[in-house]
């Protein structure tokens, strides 16, 4: 059997990964979207101090600056990587599969960049104190936790990420599986996720950027999972 045979006739291997793939994408879309709308509300604060008066005044917000829903986010997206890999492994295995490696070890990174709870904490411990030196502690603790949430495991994730994004999207282009357009607009988001937003003023230009093609894509893979699941689905009847 011939790739482009392949490619056309697998498309039923997995159909319930493929449907719940879609349900991530759109779940995904939609925790995007609530973040957008919380950051423009509630901008995160630029200093420690900024932080520990936003835990105390509302904890939900302050895990909420700290990123809270990309958490949730990123365990979603792996869903999404397991469902792509599914789909696309027919038209190129050994790149789906750097694809993959690459898309779930930026996740774990992200995971362990992530200071939220620790950052929650030190804000107890600071409201809590009752002498100069122990706010001092938990001030330096916290700047600490910050340079972690900014630092090397979050420039990893970012990275490690474009580049799965960048190899599934170019997989696409030789798949019958996604529209050539759902992969050249993948391309677009891998190119602008590809500069992390810590990078200063431009980093910040390309991921605001980046969310417009990102969330064009979510929907175009969340379609082509659904009408993958119910041709299976038709097919089984």
């Amino acid at each position: 059997m011939s790739e482009s045979t392949s490619n056309r006739f697998n498309f039923t291997a997995l159909p319930g990964l493929y449907r719940l793939g879609g349900t991530a994408a759109l779940i995904m879309l939609g925790i995007m979207i609530v973040q957008i709308i919380v950051f423009i509300i509630w901008p995160p604060p630029a200093t420690v101090e900024g932080f520990f008066a936003l835990f105390e005044s509302s904890r939900l917000l302050g895990l909420l600056s700290m990123d809270l829903l990309y958490l949730v986010n990123n365990a979603i997206l792996a869903l999404i990587y397991l469902a792509l890999f599914a789909a696309l492994q027919p038209a190129g295995k050994t790149a789906m599969t750097i694809s993959l490696v690459s898309g779930l070890v930026g996740i774990c990174a992200y995971f362990a960049s992530n200071t939220a709870f620790e950052m929650l904490s030190l804000s107890g411990q600071y409201a809590a104190a009752t002498t100069e030196s122990q706010k001092l502690i938990s001030l330096a603790a916290a700047e600490g936790m910050l340079a972690i949430y900014r630092g090397t495991a979050f420039l990893v994730y970012y990275v490690l990420n474009a580049i799965a994004l960048l190899i599934l999207a170019m997989v696409m282009l030789k798949s019958n599986f996604f529209s050539k357009g759902t992969a050249i607009i993948g391309l677009v988001a891998g190119i602008l996720m590809a500069v992390p937003s810590t990078a200063g003023t431009i980093g910040m230009v390309f991921a605001l950027a980046s969310l417009v093609p990102w969330g064009i894509f979510l929907v175009l893979i969340a379609r082509a999972f659904f009408a993958a699941g119910r041709r299976e689905m038709i097919g089984n009847e």
